[in-house]
């Protein structure tokens, strides 16, 4: 019971270490993480590049799948490019079983010591960013050594020892261990923790340990599989291919490389069994993917044929409500913002369409195009209440500082959006009021909303554009525009006044003609809103 405690201890410090130190690497890597996502094409050979960086920094494969799933689950990763991530992952998490293999015990002190000072006394988010990282290789190592001690005493008792020699007569039940393993821990970095942790007492030896570690790789899977239950047909397609890769590794590493490889990582390190197995691993995984990448077509078809298409599937990617953001991207803050900033653009998109359709109805008498506008109109309510729920999760997650104030921004931002978005609803009843009761406005009526409404719809688009692209130059035309926007509001009230008098319009369509600059005049406060957010944020950075 005493080694079962100290072991469980081990491993809570170990995943503890790993996940704080993960986590603060992609705080400093920050939008960095971004642009790597952003280099994917179908070219498979940049997609192993982007799992084995991605990876890399957030030191889970099992994460990088997870989001792999949600990326395809929103239609913004086709297969190809995630099989070719998901094979990079394997690859970018041989690093932690690299690094835990070395005797780096003496530094764990250091390193904490190190990283709590820093973390303490600096003011600087870099820097602290550097202590936790410093402070999660301290904690990892820390819980290295607690797993190392607690299985020492079990060198003494025989009956374990000769059970671990069986897994190398028998590989199955090795393969099967350490599924099982890696399947309740979750994390194959913490499974091959323990395995490196009885390899360094002398415990195992490295015939035993292969089936166990080939075990791990396929458990890890269980992870993504699992996410990907409740997803689109895809997305549970590239959990199938995370699986079918990892089991064809296993195959062919068994039955063909075995022996090849046990020579090559027993010449390189001949008296070390945990750097014979971390190399072993790292072998396995590059080896894998190099195997397996003429065969991606091949296992991208068997992935479809193990999820068939079903007459309950609807290829719905285009015509979906929310797009780009899904909970499991949650996984890695930092790309799930960049995508909560897509959907409140693409959110922004429709609300601009809203209000055309709204516009277009006024001066055409088209109320087909009322219908249209009311119904988008609804879809960015469902999209504000969505995005506003995933960013209050996202905004608990860790994130540097910049990415937080971006969440924060993001809060006003898309309350303005649906605000905009009330503002075309209003305009559309205005229209079919008008055209029911059939109201006429004069030509000159007409010609002043239509240049007023092109003056708005051009500052709400540079508005969203800035936001797009940080750009503050064009934030600050927004705010300018829109001065201009309220001079042409009076002038269009001065001169309906002028109408009025003259009898040249009507009482019915001068009220209606009033609330449809009105409203014109407030989408325009709310674009500068977003322009602001735009400048706000970069006067942050600097």
């Amino acid at each position: 019971m005493e080694i079962a405690i100290s072991l469980m201890g081990g491993l809570g410090l170990f995943l503890y270490g790993m996940n704080l130190m993960g986590e603060a690497l992609e705080k400093s890597a920050g939008t960095r993480l971004k642009k790597i996502i952003e280099l994917l094409t179908s070219n498979i050979i940049m997609g192993v590049l982007v799992g084995a960086l991605v990876t890399a920094v957030i030191q889970s494969s099992s994460a990088t799948t997870v989001m792999v799933v949600g990326f395809v689950n929103a239609g913004i990763m086709t297969l190809p490019q995630a099989a070719g991530v998901i094979m990079g992952a394997n690859i970018g998490t041989t690093i932690t079983a690299q690094l835990v293999s070395f005797d780096l015990n003496g530094l764990a002190p250091v390193a904490l010591g190190i990283g709590i000072i820093l973390y303490l006394f600096s003011s600087k988010q870099k820097v602290k960013h550097i202590a936790e990282i410093l402070i999660g290789f301290g904690i990892l190592f820390t819980g290295m050594d607690f797993m190392k001690q607690a299985v020492q005493p079990l060198a003494e008792y025989k009956g374990f020892t000769d059970l671990l020699l069986t897994f190398g007569t028998y590989p199955l039940l090795g393969l099967l261990l350490g599924f099982g393993i890696t399947a309740i821990v979750q994390s194959s970095s913490a499974s091959m923790g323990m395995l490196v942790a009885l390899s360094s007492q002398g415990l195992i030896p490295l015939a035993s340990a292969l089936p166990i570690l080939y075990g791990q790789n396929i458990g890890t899977c269980v992870t993504s599989l699992i996410s990907s239950i409740g997803a689109n047909k895809n997305a549970r397609r590239a959990a199938m291919i995370h699986l079918i890769f990892n089991v064809l590794g296993t195959v062919v590493f068994l039955i063909f490389l075995n022996k090849p490889i046990v020579k090559m990582v027993t010449a390189a390190d001949p008296g070390n069994v945990a750097r014979q197995i971390a190399n072993t691993h790292t072998l396995f995984n590059i080896i894998s993917v190099i195997l397996m990448i003429p065969l991606n077509k091949f296992i991208i078809k068997l992935a479809v044929t193990l999820v068939p298409d079903k007459s309950s599937d609807v290829e719905e990617d285009d015509d979906k409500i929310v797009k780009y953001i899904d909970e499991r991207m949650i996984e890695t803050p930092s790309i799930a913002l960049a995508n909560t900033v897509k959907e409140a653009l693409r959110m922004g998109e429709k609300s601009k369409e809203s209000l055309n359709l709204a516009m277009e109805s006024i001066l055409d008498d088209n109320k087909d195009n009322i219908d249209k506008s009311l119904k988008i109109e609804k879809e960015i309510n469902i999209l504000q209440k969505t995005i506003l729920n995933y960013l209050l999760k996202l905004s608990k997650a860790p994130l540097n500082e910049d990415s937080r104030e971006v969440v924060d921004a993001l809060f006003n931002t898309v309350n303005d959006v649906e605000r905009i978005g009330d503002h075309a609803e209003n305009i559309a009843e205005l229209s079919e009021a008008a055209i029911n009761y059939e109201v006429e406005f004069s030509t000159q009526g007409k010609d002043e909303l239509n240049d007023m409404y092109n003056k708005v719809i051009s500052t709400y688009t540079y508005a969203l554009e800035s936001m797009r692209t940080n750009d503050v130059d064009l934030a600050c035309k927004v705010i300018k525009m829109e001065e201009q926007v309220d001079i042409m509001e009076k002038s269009c009230r001065l001169n309906h006044m002028r109408r009025l008098n003259e009898n040249l319009c009507s009482i019915d369509s001068g009220v209606i003609y009033l609330d449809i600059i009105t409203n014109l005049e407030r989408v325009s406060d709310h674009a500068v809103n977003i322009a602001q957010q735009v400048i706000a944020q970069q006067v942050g950075h600097n």
